[in-house]
C-alpha cells in the first residue's frame, strides 16, 4: 500500500527534495549575453575609446607611403638643404592629412562591403566602433587641415593635394567599380606623392622618375587587386565589385607588365643621372649600380604578390627582412651616386 506523500516514520531523517533532472536549466549567461544587432563576430564587440578609434581610421601605418614626397629631393641631392628639407616635411604631413581624409570616406562608402572581408571587417568603421557621421566630420576635418599645412609651402602644393583628394572622393563615389580606371586612380595617387616632393621645393622633375614612379604604383596595385582574388577567391567581387570583371591571369598579366616597365625606366633614369655629371666619374658605377638591387626589390616583392600576398603593401615591405635588407642596399648604392653629383 503506498503512503500520502506527507507520511514519514518519527525517527526517520528530514526528507531531501530531490530535483527533476528533466527540467530545463536556463544555458549559461543566457541573460549576459551582450546586444549584437548588427551581428559582429564576438571579436569585434570589444569597443576601444572613440579618440582612439578615429585615430585607427586614419590608419597611421598607412603613412609611410607618404615617404615617397622625398623621392625628389633625393634624386636631385637636393634633401639635405634646409628648405626643401622643411618644404618636404610639409609636403608629408600634408598629405598624412590627405589620405586619412580619403580613408574616413572610403570607409564610409565600403561598410557594408568591408564586413564581408576577412580582414577589412576589423577596420574601425566597419567593426561599428566610429559612426559614420562621426566618421564623414573626422573626413572634412582632416581634408581641411591636409590643404591648410600644404599651404605653409606654396600654392602649387595646395593645388596637388586638392588634386589628390578629388580624384580619390570621386573614385570612391564612382569609379572603384570600373576595371582598370580603378587601378589607374588608385596609382596616381603615388604618382601624385612623389611630385608633391618636387613641387614642394620648386624642384625639376625627370619624366624616367615620374614614369618609374608611376608603373612602380601600377604594379603594387594590381598587385594588390590580384592578392585579393587569391585570398577570397570566388568571394572577391562581393567585397570589391570590380573583382568580378577581373581574372586571375589579366591581373597577373598587368602587374608583370607593370614591373617590366618600372625596371626599364628606372634603368633610363639611373643612366640619365650617371651621364649629367661627365666632370665627376665617380659617380656613374653607383647609379648604374643601383639597377641590380632595384630590379631584386621587384623580384622579392614578387614573390609575395605570386602566392597571393600582396593584400597590405606597407606591410610585405616592412615585415619582411629580405626586402628590407635589399632597399637598403639600394638607398644607400643610389643616395651615393646622388650625392656625388650634388657634391660637384
Amino acid at each position: 500500500m503506498s503512503l500520502p506523500s506527507t507520511f514519514r516514520p518519527a525517527n526517520s531523517e528530514p526528507a531531501v527534495e530531490i530535483p527533476d533532472e528533466t527540467a530545463k536549466v536556463p544555458g549559461p549567461r543566457a541573460e549576459t549575453e551582450p546586444e549584437n544587432p548588427a551581428g559582429f563576430p564576438p571579436d569585434l564587440r570589444k569597443r576601444p575609446a572613440l579618440p582612439i578609434a578615429l585615430v585607427l581610421g586614419a590608419r597611421p601605418r598607412q603613412w609611410v607611403k607618404n615617404v615617397l614626397v622625398l623621392a625628389a629631393p633625393l634624386s636631385a641631392a637636393k634633401l639635405g638643404h634646409a628648405d626643401v628639407l622643411r618644404t618636404s616635411a610639409i609636403a608629408f604631413v600634408a598629405f598624412c592629412f590627405a589620405a586619412s581624409c580619403i580613408y574616413y570616406v572610403n570607409d564610409v562608402m565600403d561598410v557594408e562591403s568591408d564586413r564581408r572581408h576577412p580582414k577589412k571587417r576589423f577596420r574601425p568603421i566597419a567593426a561599428g566602433w566610429i559612426p559614420i557621421p562621426v566618421a564623414l566630420v573626422a573626413g572634412v576635418v582632416s581634408g581641411l587641415l591636409g590643404l591648410g599645412v600644404a599651404a605653409l609651402a606654396n600654392w602649387t602644393t595646395v593645388f596637388v593635394v586638392a588634386v589628390y583628394m578629388a580624384l580619390h572622393i570621386v573614385y570612391s563615389l564612382w569609379f572603384k567599380h570600373v576595371p582598370v580606371l580603378d587601378l589607374a586612380m588608385v596609382a596616381s595617387g603615388f604618382l601624385l606623392r612623389a611630385i608633391v616632393g618636387g613641387v614642394a621645393a620648386n624642384l625639376e622633375l625627370s619624366q624616367w622618375f615620374l614614369l618609374t614612379t608611376g608603373f612602380g604604383s601600377l604594379f603594387m596595385v594590381a598587385g594588390k587587386r590580384y592578392s585579393e582574388m587569391v585570398l577570397m577567391g570566388e568571394e572577391a567581387a562581393a567585397s570589391r565589385k570590380s573583382l568580378k570583371e577581373y581574372s586571375q591571369t589579366y591581373l597577373r598579366f598587368v602587374w608583370q607588365a607593370a614591373a617590366t616597365v618600372a625596371m626599364i625606366t628606372y634603368s633610363m633614369w639611373a643612366f640619365q643621372l650617371a651621364s649629367s655629371a661627365p666632370h665627376h666619374k665617380s659617380a656613374k658605377p653607383w647609379l648604374e649600380i643601383s639597377v641590380i638591387p632595384w630590379v631584386f626589390i621587384f623580384l622579392r616583392y614578387s614573390m609575395f604578390v605570386d602566392s597571393g600576398k600582396a593584400g597590405e603593401p606597407e606591410d610585405v615591405v616592412l615585415k619582411d627582412r629580405v626586402i628590407m635588407a635589399i632597399s637598403v642596399v639600394w638607398l644607400v648604392v643610389f643616395a651615393t651616386g646622388v650625392l656625388l653629383i650634388g657634391s660637384h
